[in-house]
């Protein structure tokens, strides 16, 4: 049984905003509750915003504004939650993708906000988030600026499609239980699209394979974590609509990020873009073979040719 837990700081991402001292006290709340240390990220661009045509009005560098930042969100922790929690402030020049990758390379995860958006915006967002997490390779949390505690934070739900691809999802599913020292909800979802549910015999088939999927995936965890109390759900909606139909009663939702970007798997960003409670994006690393599949040449359908 391959473990993919990391053992290194949480990393939390400070906006200089109000809604994002929520997420960073999601961030200290999960730093405790593993034992890690907890550091606060921060990015900003060195060129200045000075304007010519308003030359009294001088900016300050974008450093300082991002370092002024990073010592309200630590006096916001020290003051709320003590001197018990290991903290480090880091602020960089550079764009948000690279500086967060630059400073969350051994992460055990990364805690990032969710700003509110609207229509295509939200997937545009969400597909940002994906491509970070492919580019930090730690699970990248990503909590709504609304999040506030409450009762169901102790309940996780975990997505899996019958893959390997989902290994590393439910392993981390497990042990967010565990340290929540809650529930566990499995959804196995999709219906082969040429079936239907009126017979039968195909009904009953179909649940049959997916509760023996869900049992070969969870098979390597449930003895390591038997105080996880685990529950199956089937469904025969799409994977994102009974993931969502399951997140207004968990705190927190799992996913994998499938295929060689994870940018690419239509659940994952809909997860991410609709849930409105944290999700957690945990890529799937490639194994020798899956990476040598993905090397090899690849022929092409038609053959254009060339006068």
């Amino acid at each position: 049984m391959k473990s993919w837990v990391r053992n290194g700081p949480v990393v939390v991402e400070v906006d200089g905003t109000a809604e994002g001292m929520r997420v960073v006290d999601y961030a200290c709340v999960e730093a405790l509750r593993s034992g890690a240390d907890l550091v606060l990220a921060a990015s900003y661009r060195a060129h200045s915003t000075f304007s010519p045509m308003r030359p009294t009005e001088l900016p300050k560098p974008p450093g300082d504004l991002a370092d002024a930042a990073l010592r309200v969100a630590a006096a916001h922790v020290r003051h709320r939650y003590g001197y018990g929690l290991q903290l480090e402030a880091v602020s960089k020049d550079g764009s948000r993708a690279r500086v967060l990758a630059e400073i969350a390379p051994h992460a055990r995860m990364l805690i990032i906000g969710r700003t509110p958006k609207r229509g295509p915006q939200r997937l545009v967002a969400a597909q940002t988030n994906l491509n970070l997490a492919a580019r930090v390779g730690c699970p990248v949390l990503v909590v709504p600026l609304s999040w506030r505690p409450s009762q169901v934070d102790r309940k996780v739900a975990v997505g899996i499609d019958g893959s390997g691809q989902s290994a590393e999802a439910v392993e981390f599913a497990f042990r967010a239980a565990a340290a929540r020292e809650g529930d566990l909800i499995v959804v196995r979802a999709g219906l082969p699209p040429d079936h239907a549910f009126n017979d039968d015999d195909v009904e009953h088939s179909w649940i049959s394979r997916a509760d023996h999927t869900i049992s070969e995936a969870v098979a390597a965890w449930t003895s390591e974590f038997p105080q996880v109390r685990l529950t199956r759900f089937l469904s025969g909606r799409p994977a994102a609509e009974a993931i969502l139909h399951e997140s207004e009663d968990v705190g927190l939702i799992v996913v994998g990020a499938h295929g060689s970007v994870p940018a690419t798997d239509p659940v994952a960003r809909r997860c991410v873009a609709a849930m409105p409670c944290p999700v957690a994006i945990v890529p799937h690393h490639l194994t020798v073979v899956e990476r040598e599949r993905l090397l090899e040449p690849r022929r092409p359908d038609i053959v254009t040719p060339m006068y």
